[in-house]
């Protein structure tokens, strides 16, 4: 008998719990938490998107030297419609007009694959002399130390002060850049120099046809 009552296992009185109960439990815990994540998603939304128009409006300034105002404008059809309100999908482009309410020049998004990551930017365009006037780097997770100087690097952004678009933007060697429509390389980071320069003539690809026809007002 006392053998008998030896053999019976300790629990220590209480009954562990249902697999029912664990996963109630979990269920419980990933609700609040994925509650808690969709909560601050929608509160920081809007302040990430304000954040993004504010770095667009100072970019657009940037690159076109002389821009006092802008105007958004939707491309319809092959054609440009002045857009009203936020981004709607449609491509976009931007018309910086100076002080006496000339325009001056286009402000053109662009994008392609890195070497890390997409680089996205901004570049300004006036179609009358047919050059690029200015260029900003708006997304890269380009390379530190590398990859990162085709923000960072002033003899590079020095490239797209008065950079001429035909027949096309060519890359070359550091020092050899002997035309105007070549861009200097960086040094050590030529793939991210290559991906500047593909951003360029994908958003001429996009957008001269259209930019070209129309009349300076």
């Amino acid at each position: 008998m006392e053998d008998q009552q030896n053999s019976i296992p300790v629990t220590g009185g209480k009954p562990e719990p249902s697999s029912f109960r664990l996963v109630a439990t979990l269920g419980v815990a990933g609700l609040v938490s994925g509650f808690f994540l969709v909560g601050a998603y929608l509160y920081t939304l809007p302040l990430i998107q304000a954040a993004k128009a504010r770095a667009l409006e100072a970019a657009i300034y940037e690159v076109l030297p002389g821009c006092v105002r802008f105007d958004a404008y939707d491309l319809k059809s092959g054609a440009l419609v002045k857009a009203e309100g936020a981004a709607t999908g449609l491509p976009r482009v931007f018309a910086g007009y100076d002080k006496e309410g000339t325009r001056i020049g286009f402000a053109i998004q662009s994008a392609v694959p890195g070497f890390q990551d997409v680089v996205a930017g901004i570049f300004g365009y006036v179609p009358e002399t047919k050059t690029i006037v200015g260029l900003k780097i708006l997304e890269s997770k380009e390379t530190p130390g590398l990859g990162d100087k085709i923000f960072k690097d002033e003899a590079f952004k020095g490239n797209f002060v008065k950079l001429a678009v035909e027949p096309e933007i060519v890359l070359v060697k550091k020092g050899e850049k002997a035309n105007p429509n070549e861009v200097d390389a960086i040094t050590g980071a030529t793939i991210s120099s290559r991906a500047v320069v593909s951003l360029l003539n994908t958003g001429m690809k996009d957008w001269k046809g259209t930019l070209d026809k129309e009349k300076k007002k």
